[in-house]
């Protein structure tokens, strides 16, 4: 397949343009330090997104949207109490906002102003829209628009939400790259059309062995990151 000529890129935030392990962790450690000192932070923010993940894949199918921001507040309770950590509910509000503050992987703003140059970029993530925005603005993050599953009603890999983006952008599935460190998420994609990238996030939980960093004869791009991406695409 000729990858040289999609119209548009489609990208996952949280784990694919954004460490949010590292950043939570550093948040999680600067709240919650001082009640807990030698505590494993890094597996905290394991259990954290293990949770999110929990709780948005049992969302009933027609059931109200809840926003993202509510399932990573509503998850952090159970952790603290699993660890005696007793704050306020102001501070716990601060930490769960931490999400929208992700900072980008060191190769991503430079990777994504060259491919900017030739592509349409947008975002495509089951984070809310209001935390793309926010982490976009935070990291200056150089995309052309911004789509989120909450403008679908559903999560990723629903293939509604990859539909709405290809629908506002005007432009066929084959037209579009999904680019994502998630497997699931650039299958899923691949099997409405689209073109995949798989990039590889080996710290994405920290520790190389809990990620699935393995390229795949099965995307149309495999790359270690986003100047990687840009250097198969004749960026």
């Amino acid at each position: 397949m000729d990858v040289s000529s999609p119209k548009a890129l489609l990208f996952d935030v949280q784990g694919t343009a954004t460490d949010f392990h590292s950043t939570i962790r550093r948040a999680a450690e600067a709240a919650l330090g001082g009640e807990r000192p030698g505590e494993d932070w890094g597996a905290f923010v394991n259990e954290w997104r293990a949770a999110y993940f929990a709780a948005t894949s049992q969302r009933p199918e027609h059931g109200p949207w809840v926003s993202v921001a509510s399932v990573y507040r509503q998850t952090l309770d159970p952790l603290l109490e699993a660890r005696a950590i007793s704050i306020g509910a102001p501070e716990r509000d601060e930490l769960a906002r931490a999400w929208a503050r992700l900072d980008p992987w060191p190769d991503t703003v430079a990777g994504l102003r060259r491919l900017r140059e030739r592509f349409t970029l947008a975002t495509l993530s089951n984070a809310d829209v209001s935390a793309v925005v926010e982490i976009s603005r935070h990291g200056e993050l150089p995309w052309h628009a911004v789509f989120a599953a909450e403008m679908a009603g559903v999560f990723k890999p629903d293939p509604r939400t990859y539909r709405l983006a290809a629908r506002y952008l005007g432009l066929e599935p084959a037209e579009i790259m999904m680019v994502a460190s998630h497997k699931y998420d650039i299958r899923a994609a691949g099997e409405l059309g689209f073109r995949t990238a798989f990039i590889t996030r080996p710290l994405e939980y920290g520790d190389p062995e809990l990620g699935d960093a393995e390229f795949s004869d099965e995307f149309d791009i495999n790359a270690v990151d986003f100047l990687d991406l840009a250097d198969q695409l004749g960026c």
